[in-house]
């Protein structure tokens, strides 16, 4: 069909840390959920909220490898990919379908949202020890006191 459209946009948040797994040949590809959520006041005024978990799965390298360092359980992010069905069959021989929303190797867009979380401990560089140390991410730093300031 000409002219048809296959893109999904989600803003949620990770409802657990990225799963990073390797294909037979190596590549790595990383599943996750997203959370997305609706709210409003139902005609009593009480408040509602209903979820949505969306399957996302990555197979472009550069995204694959920024979600494995800096995505966690709670990271928001904004995402662009397309809905792929795939038919599995499950332990019982019954097949079963799931729609995943899916970033593949040249199309999809990653995009982290709030405050940078904290380099993991085990991704540190090797010449960590002799790079200048700042102030934590999101903390305060020496230009925040005007006294400080050295010019």
């Amino acid at each position: 069909m000409a002219g048809s459209v296959n893109k999904a946009t989600i803003l949620g948040r990770l409802t657990r840390d990225p799963e990073v797994r390797s294909t037979s040949d190596g590549v790595k590809v990383v599943n996750m959920t997203v959370a997305t959520s609706e709210r409003w006041k139902d005609r009593s005024g009480e408040q509602k909220e209903r979820s949505e978990f969306h399957r996302v799965v990555i197979f472009n390298e550069n995204l694959v490898r920024i979600a494995e360092q800096y995505l966690r359980k709670g990271s928001s992010v904004y995402l662009e990919g397309q809905l792929q069905t795939r038919k599995w069959t499950d332990q019982s021989g019954t097949e079963k379908f799931t729609t995943e929303v899916v970033l593949t190797r040249f199309k999809g867009e990653l995009t982290l949202l709030g405050e940078r979380p904290e380099r993991r401990p085990d991704m540190q560089r090797p010449d960590s020890a002799a790079a200048q140390s700042g102030p934590p991410m999101g903390g305060p730093s020496d230009l925040d006191d005007p006294d400080s300031i050295p010019f």
